[in-house]
């Protein structure tokens, strides 16, 4: 499916989504910055593209809340005043989101993974079984997530119950906590293991906007839908991609400077490749 929206204003979007994810890491001085980087293109075409008024988007990997903030702002559902908060105390926008500040774009608190997929199932369940409407359930985990054995649990009823109206977006940058994904826990092939579980699935390039559109909105009318969304840990930041210990690190001022010159740098690239 073609996208109704120019790529080239999505990747402004992403731009200026990365732009501001930097600031309130190198403000708040805290870590999960590379993970937040690599799901910003996704992040980008869920909220402007796939999720209507009566649909819902749940955020399985919680480390990554900043992203989820950033994205939320830049569409205007977060003020420059709330965003300030990030990460200080009694912030409604803590490192993991919460549902207090925006229940209805963030209606379920996760962080502990392999939860948010199960939530999402039960939504998606609710939504369709019982209430009989037309509301689609989105959500975001991580590939180290799929290490937990409640993700599959929740892909497993959501198959037998054929939730169509459940996508399920696995942002794939191979990389977790302790490593890389494939010596800590492989789960490859990826996209093989959620095909048996009974998902429509599909692997993708997850920072092409172009992709993530056919991918996302191909919905099996008979099952669930699983996009493979392979990624790069640290997007855009040239110290950062593919690099573990930005799970964790907070920048230092040099750093955060070298971070906005490079995401800046990337997006002149891409608009220069584009004609934009």
């Amino acid at each position: 499916m073609a996208l109704d929206i120019p790529i080239s204003s999505l990747a402004h979007d992403a731009w200026s989504i990365r732009r501001t994810l930097l600031g309130m890491h190198y403000r708040a001085k805290a870590g999960h910055v590379g993970g937040g980087l690599s799901a910003v293109e996704i992040l980008a075409y869920v909220h402007r593209c796939w999720l209507r008024e009566q649909d819902r988007f749940i955020l399985s990997k919680g480390h990554s809340a900043s992203s989820l903030y950033a994205t939320l702002h830049h569409y205007g559902k977060l003020s420059d005043e709330q965003l300030d908060t990030y990460y200080a105390d009694g912030t409604l926008l803590p490192a993991h989101p919460a549902p207090r500040a925006l229940p209805r774009d963030i209606p379920a608190a996760t962080g502990s993974l392999g939860h948010g997929l199960p939530i999402a199932a039960g939504m998606a369940f609710a939504w369709s079984k019982l209430h009989a409407k037309d509301t689609r359930i989105a959500c975001l985990i991580s590939d180290g997530e799929c290490n937990e054995g409640a993700v599959w649990e929740g892909a497993a009823f959501a198959a037998h119950h054929r939730l169509s109206n459940l996508l399920v977006i696995v942002d794939a940058n191979g990389l977790q906590g302790f490593g890389a994904t494939r010596d800590v826990l492989d789960m490859e092939p990826m996209a093989a293991k959620w095909k048996a579980f009974g998902f429509a699935t599909r692997e993708i390039d997850g920072h092409d906007f172009a992709a993530l559109a056919n991918a996302c909105t191909s919905a099996d009318p008979e099952r669930p839908t699983c996009v493979v969304a392979r990624t790069k840990k640290g997007k855009g930041v040239s110290f950062m991609e593919d690099r573990m210990e930005w799970h964790y690190l907070p920048m230092d001022e040099a750093q955060y400077r070298q971070a906005l010159a490079d995401v800046d740098a990337m997006h002149a690239s891409l608009a220069h490749e584009s004609g934009a």
